[in-house]
């Protein structure tokens, strides 16, 4: 362990990679960083935080102590790398254009945290006409992923991860030892990527809990005995980390009231915004992302407690029988979960692919299933078979179309149909189910009633139709003679 002090002569330019903004994520970043025999320059805007680290955490490796953003960028090897853990947005910017100032041609500014694709987008394109590589990099795996082995999903100029990408490899997730990070593409690839990743988290998690919630209100199962369930998942196709913890969390009790923890915690979902980030790009994207929609709006309706206490005694309607059967019900859901969860993936992986199409990236969803494997949030066992599919057919239309998952929603979309029919029966709330079974049946429907759509929309707009039976794009003057015109 070395730790050298500003004005010492060690601190000049032998550190590998800088880590500035040191909460709980960049130092963990940072640790790990050290931990695999990198020299590392922590900065911080407060000091306090640089030096706790280093009272706690010094002996994790080899680390240079900064003051100042000009003791931090002289500490530097070139070309000089700098990981950024700030708060996306405003203080990102802030941080970016202080580093650039001190930086020299050929320079890597790596952005850490959760910032919108789109600024990713542009601050590349500034950093580019100041000839600085900027890399937007996705990191998955909260905060003990950070420093025992995270995802990682950076984009940027191929140069630059040609510099960086060793030290990330080094510390990422390794599954059948394979690193869990690859260079995703130019400019915002990396944090698309992550965006829509946690969009897949959304709904994997609401998925979670609307079974939870069955289990527990339809056959009015103890919550221990729902975690017994969990982990009996997790040990079979379902195996997966949310599944994992879960379980863990349906384990603890309060030590307070006693009660199991999760009936102490307040109903009311919060979210930071990578959500609402993967619809609304969803949305300008033509994409249907309907269990990540249903995931996002739950939260929100979650959230609106004062609005939910007034509706408290709406009128149900008749309520059906609770299942009898508690064995067969349990395998209902599971199976529910496991289907409802391939239309999540499949959906995340077709708004990969738009947006690779819009963007000009060239994205590979196998790669991106390869280093979801571990370290992250949704890792699970099935990304296996996801990677196999596209190595398979790279220009597959849909995962569901894939054998392995065509057979295993066809095998569960009776159970899946049972699920949605008992939790309407029963007024449980299962958004997320029901939307991704009505998006199946959609996806598999030789008609959809668009046609009746585009005939109300030439109605009242002339907006035109084309039909099934010849070439062209046609109007129906429904205000005059009802004749039909090529348009």
């Amino acid at each position: 362990m070395t730790q050298s002090s500003p004005g010492d002569s060690t601190t000049t330019a032998r550190a590998q990679i800088g880590v500035t903004g040191l909460a709980v994520m960049g130092s963990n970043i940072a640790r790990n960083l050290a931990r695999h025999g990198h020299t590392v320059a922590l900065h911080n805007r407060t000091t306090a935080k640089t030096d706790a680290l280093l009272e706690k955490h010094g002996d994790d490796g080899d680390f240079v102590r900064t003051e100042t953003m000009e003791e931090f960028v002289a500490a530097l090897e070139k070309p000089r790398r700098v990981l950024i853990m700030v708060k996306a947005g405003d203080p990102t910017d802030a941080v970016i254009h202080e580093l650039a100032d001190l930086m020299e041609d050929g320079d890597v500014i790596i952005d850490g945290g959760n910032s919108l694709y789109t600024d990713t987008i542009r601050r590349e394109k500034e950093m580019s006409e100041r000839n600085l590589n900027f890399v937007g990099a996705g990191i998955s795996g909260g905060e003990v992923g950070a420093l025992e082995g995270p995802s990682i999903m950076p984009g940027g100029p191929k140069e630059a991860y040609d510099s960086l990408g060793p030290l990330l490899e080094s510390i990422s997730a390794h599954v059948d030892g394979e690193p869990c990070c690859t260079h995703i593409g130019p400019d915002g690839s990396g944090h698309f990527v992550k965006m829509v990743h946690n969009g897949i988290e959304y709904a994997d998690m609401q998925l979670i809990g609307e079974a939870y919630d069955l289990l527990r209100r339809a056959l009015g199962l103890s919550v221990e005995q729902i975690a017994d369930v969990f982990r009996d998942w997790n040990s079979g196709d379902l195996e997966s980390y949310l599944v994992e913890i879960t379980a863990e969390v349906l384990s603890q009790t309060d030590a307070e009231t006693g009660k199991p923890l999760v009936d102490v915690i307040v109903d009311a979902a919060g979210q930071k915004g990578t959500g609402r980030w993967t619809v609304k790009s969803a949305l300008d994207l033509g994409v249907p992302v309907t269990g990540i929609g249903e995931a996002v709006f739950a939260r929100a309706l979650s959230s609106e407690l004062e609005q939910r206490a007034a509706a408290t005694g709406l009128k149900a309607g008749t309520i059906g029988e609770k299942p009898t059967d508690t064995e067969s019900f349990v395998s209902d859901v599971r199976a529910a979960l496991y289907a409802s969860k391939v239309i999540a993936y499949a959906q995340g992986f077709d708004q990969i692919a738009a947006g690779s199409e819009e963007y000009g990236w060239d994205l590979h969803p196998g790669a991106m299933a390869t280093i979801w494997r571990g370290g992250c949030i949704i890792r699970a066992q099935f990304l296996n078979r996801i990677r196999d599919a596209y190595d398979e057919d790279p220009d597959l239309k849909s995962l569901l179309l894939a054998p392995y998952f065509r057979d295993a929603v066809e095998e569960g979309v009776e159970s899946w149909r049972r699920v949605v029919t008992t939790a309407a029966g029963l007024g449980i709330p299962v958004p997320a189910f029901a939307s991704s079974l009505s998006y199946y049946d959609g996806l598999r429907s030789e008609r959809l009633p668009a046609a009746l759509t585009q005939g109300l929309r030439d109605f009242f707009g002339a907006h035109t139709y084309q039909r099934v039976d010849k070439e062209g794009t046609f109007h129906t003057l429904w205000s005059e003679d009802r004749s039909e015109v090529e348009a």
